[in-house]
């Protein structure tokens, strides 16, 4: 249920139907929980936190025609891998990875192994004559139909949908909950992380940014939002499953709008859900960050102190090449007016080296700016030339290999003491710690602060789900410690 605060003006109709004139309803689904004995799917994911939660999606889909989820690719039938297209990296490690399950098809020789997502929209042409094993291919937009692609592939038949639809958003689709009685299983690695307590609301599907290095609005179509009231149906169906953090999700998720309803409003909402305790969002484009969205994270209790703000580079000249609409100084007063609204803030950052025409002057130039602002953590890369992409097309990718490996040592050098200097600040300090999960070695419990700081502490000091005030005794790697 839906918390009774007050809404801010203009959400009152977003429980409501799409005439209207009904209250809004819980879906239906189907009628008998799958009883173990259909085809089985194991799933693993590359790339963002929108394949985890097509991921979730995906599976939801195969859930409700009686797939059965399993942890082990040695006990599928059907092998889907969620793909990623942003760098060639990425690209050539899911080529790899599909080539080694195949190893499975020794026991299992009408094994089929597909994949889903960016990879399968950017590279459709290519994949039959470069990776011939993959027989089905599903696009972004193809999750619908995903469960009679699955049974057209386990007939025997190759099965191809790729197809970009303007109008795709999956209204009223309901994803997989990983958790007790939550669907279909529980996560393996790779997939959608501690996803019985923390779980994705996509918001947003799409993009219409084009920036030049960019494949997405190729690889996902142009931007379309979610009707605010199946994000609030989201949202409450999460909470009843013991989901208490959630990520609202979009390319350019501030630039969310629905009619009368801003991303604003909206954020502030999701954070009055009944059971929710804490609202992330992910990724804000600069152009659209609105003071209304600064006040709802300065004054919501709900929203986390915490924005991911991608920069990409700390020259004009670079910035304009990319066009990415908006210059250092516009940038700059962004972070200004974050820290002298919420002073506690952790802002994160993605930084592009070695893109077109980048000289040493403009490197310089991105070095300072994160002198100054110091990120607390930074997603950090070269660039990577992708097809059909204005920069592939009109640009000249002329920074030398050597020279962009160089400059990324760099900014991953300052990062990580800017980073070290952030964790070392904490200590002595009592935080609020989500517990989400056991660590790998499951010697250690793994929770993180509202400002997305990862904590490490003892075994059997609380339980997962609770939230909990420890002082951060010490920091290692990128971890922060409470009584390790």
């Amino acid at each position: 249920m839906a918390s009774e605060s007050p809404r801010p003006p203009g959400l009152v109709q977003i429980r409501r139907s799409a005439s209207g004139s009904e209250p809004l309803q819980p879906p239906t689904g189907p009628s008998t929980e799958p009883d173990g004995s259909g085809p089985r799917v194991y799933m693993e994911t590359f790339g963002c936190q929108m394949n985890a939660a097509d991921t979730a999606l995906v599976l939801g889909r195969l859930g409700a025609d009686g797939w059965v989820r399993v942890k082990d690719p040695a006990d599928a039938d059907l092998i889907l891998v969620n793909t990623c297209a942003v760098r060639e990296k990425a690209e050539d490690r899911v080529y790899g990875r599909t080539t080694q399950l195949l190893e499975h098809r020794a026991a299992n020789p009408d094994l089929v192994v597909g994949i889903t997502g960016c990879m399968a929209e950017h590279l459709r042409d290519k994949l039959e004559t470069r990776a011939p094993h993959i027989q089905l291919v599903a696009g972004p937009d193809s999750y619908r139909n995903i469960a009679a692609l699955a049974r057209k592939a386990l007939g025997g038949e190759r099965a191809v949908d790729v197809a970009l639809d303007k109008q795709e958003v999956y209204e009223g689709l309901d994803g997989a909950i990983a958790g007790p009685g939550a669907g279909i299983g529980r996560g393996d690695a790779g997939t959608t992380g501690d996803a019985s307590i923390s779980g994705f609301v996509t918001i947003q599907r799409g993009c219409d940014k084009f920036c030049t290095f960019c494949v997405v609005p190729f690889t996902r179509g142009r931007e379309r939002g979610v009707p605010p009231r199946e994000v609030l149906r989201q949202a409450q169906r999460m909470a009843e499953a013991g989901v208490r953090e959630l990520t609202l999700l979009g390319q350019t998720v501030n630039s969310y709008a629905w009619e009368d309803v801003s991303f604003a409003e909206l954020l502030r909402a999701v954070a009055r859900v009944d059971g929710i305790e804490r609202v992330r969002f992910t990724s804000p484009y600069p152009v659209d960050f609105s003071p209304d969205l600064i006040e709802v994270i300065a004054t919501e209790p709900g929203v986390c102190p915490y924005v991911h703000l991608p920069v990409q580079a700390g020259s004009d000249l670079v910035l304009e090449r990319m066009r990415r609409g908006y210059d250092v100084a516009g940038y700059r007063e962004i972070v200004r007016q974050l820290r002298a609204a919420v002073p506690d803030i952790a802002i994160s950052t993605d930084i592009m080296v070695g893109f077109c025409g980048e000289t040493e002057d403009d490197h310089a130039q991105t070095l300072a700016l994160m002198a100054e602002i110091e990120f607390d953590f930074a997603f950090m890369f070269a660039y990577s030339d992708r097809e059909i992409t204005y920069a592939s097309k009109k640009l000249v990718d002329d920074v030398p290999h050597e020279v962009k490996q160089r400059r990324l040592r760099e900014v991953i050098a300052l990062q990580e003491r800017h980073t070290r200097a952030k964790h070392a600040a904490r200590v002595g300090l009592e935080e609020e710690i989500l517990v989400a999960r056991t660590s790998k070695r499951g010697d250690k419990l793994v929770g993180r602060t509202p400002r997305f700081q990862k904590v490490m502490l003892p075994l059997g000091d609380a339980a997962v789900g609770e939230l909990v005030r420890r002082t951060i005794t010490g920091s290692s790697g990128h971890s922060l410690l409470a009584g390790c």
